[in-house]
C-alpha cells in the first residue's frame, strides 16, 4: 500500500473512486510469478512478447483523466495483463461494462485469467485488433488505451465514442485527452513526456 500512499501524497490518484479500485485491485495478482515481488515499484515491468505492465503512475494519470464512473461502457484498448480493466471493472460497477481488447493470445488469456479473480460478467476479454475499436458494442462513454499509436487516433474510435465521452490514449510519447463535443468536433489536450509499447494493428 505504500505505492500507492506515495500515489496520493504526490498528486497522481485523486478521485475517491479511482483511490478505492487501486487500493482493492491488487497489482501483484497481474504480475507474472518470477517478478511478483517488484509489484511495488513505480515502473513498468515485463510480460512477455514484448509487453508490459504500465507504471502505476502513468495508470493512475491516464484514469485520473479518463474519468470513468459507475455504470460506464468502457473500451480497454491493449488490457495486457488486465490490471486496468480490472480497475476499471471496480469503478463502473456491476452494472457497467468493460470490454477489454488484446492482440496477443497468451497476454490475453494471461488478463482474462488474473482479472477473474475480481470480477464477473462485467469485464469482457476480446482478442481483436484495437485499433478497429469494437462496434459490435458501440457507443463507448470512454475509451482508454494502454498503447502508443504512431501517428492519428484511430478513426474507429472517435465513431464509437459518446458525445460527451473521453478517449485517453498514448500518441507516441504523450498522452492525449480527447473529448467528443459533436459528431465531428473533439477538444484535445496533450501531455507529454510518457514511454509506451505501440499499439500492434491488423492481426
Amino acid at each position: 500500500m505504500e505505492l500507492i500512499d506515495n500515489l496520493i501524497e504526490q498528486g497522481w490518484l485523486k478521485t475517491p473512486n479511482i483511490i478505492q479500485a487501486f487500493k482493492k485491485i491488487k497489482r501483484v495478482d497481474f504480475l507474472p510469478r518470477d517478478s511478483k515481488n517488484l509489484a511495488e515499484l513505480n515502473e513498468a515491468l515485463p510480460l512477455g512478447y514484448n509487453q508490459t505492465i504500465s507504471q502505476p503512475l502513468v495508470v493512475a494519470f491516464m484514469l485520473e483523466q479518463l474519468k470513468p464512473e459507475l455504470n460506464d461502457k468502457i473500451l480497454d484498448v491493449g488490457s495486457g495483463s488486465g490490471w486496468t480493466s480490472a480497475l476499471l471493472g471496480e469503478i463502473v460497477g456491476l452494472k457497467g461494462k468493460v470490454i477489454a481488447l488484446e492482440t496477443i493470445k497468451e497476454i490475453k488469456e494471461f488478463g482474462e485469467k488474473n482479472a477473474a479473480r475480481y470480477h464477473g460478467g462485467q469485464v469482457q476479454f476480446i482478442l481483436a485488433d484495437g485499433s478497429k475499436g469494437y462496434a459490435k458494442e458501440a457507443p463507448f462513454d470512454r475509451i482508454l488505451a494502454s498503447a502508443a499509436v504512431q501517428e492519428e487516433i484511430p478513426q474507429a474510435w472517435k465513431e464509437q465514442l459518446k458525445i460527451g465521452g473521453r478517449i485517453v490514449t498514448p500518441v507516441g510519447s504523450s498522452i492525449f485527452v480527447l473529448i467528443k463535443k459533436s459528431e465531428k468536433e473533439f477538444t484535445e489536450t496533450e501531455y507529454p513526456g510518457f514511454a509506451f509499447v505501440p499499439l500492434i494493428e491488423g492481426r
